[in-house]
């Protein structure tokens, strides 16, 4: 098993979490651009992953809707 944390489980869905981050970042109105994002503030890249975290759970929460 990898040590890293970032390590994809299906290699093939990189391309969708690209697409997931994008839209998540400019949801909250921060400008990433691909490859290197390492001018962010440690608050810009924090609301990106919690934008991330919200629709994920939200997306979670609605199947368990439809389906319960």
């Amino acid at each position: 098993m990898s040590n890293r944390s970032n390590h994809l489980v299906v290699p093939e869905c990189r391309e969708a979490l690209n697409k997931f981050k994008m839209e998540s970042a400019s949801e909250v109105g921060v400008n990433l651009k691909q490859g290197y994002n390492g001018d962010l503030t440690s608050r810009q890249a924090g609301s990106v992953g919690g934008q991330m975290v919200k629709k994920m759970i939200k997306a979670y929460e609605d199947g368990i809707k439809n389906n319960g």
